[in-house]
């Protein structure tokens, strides 16, 4: 199948291809603005689905308007009309195609033409009335302020919001992507206008809080609450628009004679999850805990994790190992420790549900 894209170097276009390219079955013809007249006249005859997202959304001339958006629309749909006027065409609109301003009537106008071509061929056409579109890849300081605030927040730059409360309809572009592959084994229908879901309304100050508990979580460990779909996509987005050099961040490991301790993740409902160094022959723990549970898996060496009940019972033990992973339950009312039996050190992963609370850290020693 052959998939025509135009606006193919676009926030949208550069989203849109590198997922189609990853179904080998589709030969995908890129088109933007530097392609020349005869090379764009073979694509528009050979394709079988045209995605049409070229377009003008910024300009000092509001004449370029008109001429990106209807010209264009118009010299892509005469082409097709001459060697393959059945060919599908999903066209990217804008809310603002029903706004009385410059932009807005270039919009209109390039349904308008879509609509007529359709209607005189019988070919089945997509328009969208996109809101505003973000994830990654979108250019900063350009339209689009999830962007901006994105790039300036990560490179530690300021940012200004006129008014925080102003709501932003928001669409993240993996689901606009998945929208829009959808398309190509749509059955024929005679609906025209489509609409992206999810949508998000969010305000400008709900956004710039988030990114913010982003840029702070990568000091004190803590990740936001990914439960929230919206969260979960502008954490994504945020972490895209990180400097290179920026990508790594330094842990606070507390160390001693026995190994170390260091705190990896945080979270505000799923506890966190910690990495143990133990020595050679070292015994750590011997403790147990009322509410607080853990779960121990050693990822490098071998030792014993040993439990007993400090009520009853007689000690368990559980032999270890890097070579056969294996998660241990450490349940409340048990006391609990670990000891290094191999000749090197010992890397363990905790994971314990709920954050270390040095005022109540829940971990007492068992009194004889």
């Amino acid at each position: 199948m052959n998939i025509l894209v135009t606006g193919a170097g676009g926030f949208i276009g550069k989203n849109l291809i590198m997922k189609l390219k990853e179904d080998k079955k589709l030969t995908i013809y890129e088109c933007d603005r530097d392609l020349d007249k005869h090379t764009l006249e073979r694509y528009c005859k050979e394709a079988d689905f045209v995605y049409h997202l070229a377009g003008i959304n910024r300009t000092d001339d509001e004449v370029e308007f008109m001429k990106g958006n209807y010209g264009f629309t118009l010299e892509l749909l005469e082409l097709l009309n001459k060697y393959n006027k059945g060919c599908p065409v999903m066209l990217s609109s804008s809310i603002q195609a029903t706004y009385n301003n410059s932009y807005g009537k270039s919009k209109k106008a390039a349904e308008d033409l879509v609509i007529n071509y359709s209607t005189k061929n019988r070919a089945n056409v997509f328009i969208y009335r996109l809101p505003n579109v973000f994830g990654k890849w979108c250019k900063p300081n350009y339209n689009s302020v999830v962007a901006t605030f994105c790039h300036n927040i990560a490179s530690n730059l300021p940012i200004t919001i006129d008014n925080p409360e102003k709501v932003m309809n928001l669409v993240y572009i993996d689901d606009l992507v998945d929208e829009f592959i959808g398309l190509l084994s749509k059955p024929d229908e005679i609906t025209t206008f489509y609409q992206v879901n999810p949508t998000y309304s969010v305000s400008l100050k709900r956004i710039a809080e988030l990114l913010y508990s982003f840029q702070e979580g990568r000091s004190n460990g803590y990740i936001p609450d990914l439960a929230d779909d919206f969260t979960k996509k502008l954490y994504s987005t945020y972490l895209s628009y990180l400097p290179e050099e920026s990508l790594s961040y330094k842990l606070t490991m507390h160390c001693d004679d026995r190994g170390s301790f260091t705190e990896f993740l945080k979270t505000g409902s799923s506890g966190q999850i910690s990495v143990n160094v133990i020595k050679p022959g070292i015994t750590k723990g011997n403790h147990y805990h009322h509410t607080k549970v853990e779960k121990f898996l050693v990822v490098s060496g071998r030792g014993v994790i040993r439990l007993k009940h400090i009520l009853s019972g007689p000690i368990q033990e559980f032999l270890v190992s890097s070579e056969a992973l294996e998660v241990i339950d450490i349940p409340v009312g048990y006391l609990h420790n670990i000891e290094n039996l191999g000749s090197r050190d010992m890397i363990v992963i905790i994971w314990c549900n709920e954050i270390f609370d040095k005022d109540n850290p829940d971990t007492y020693m068992l009194r004889q």
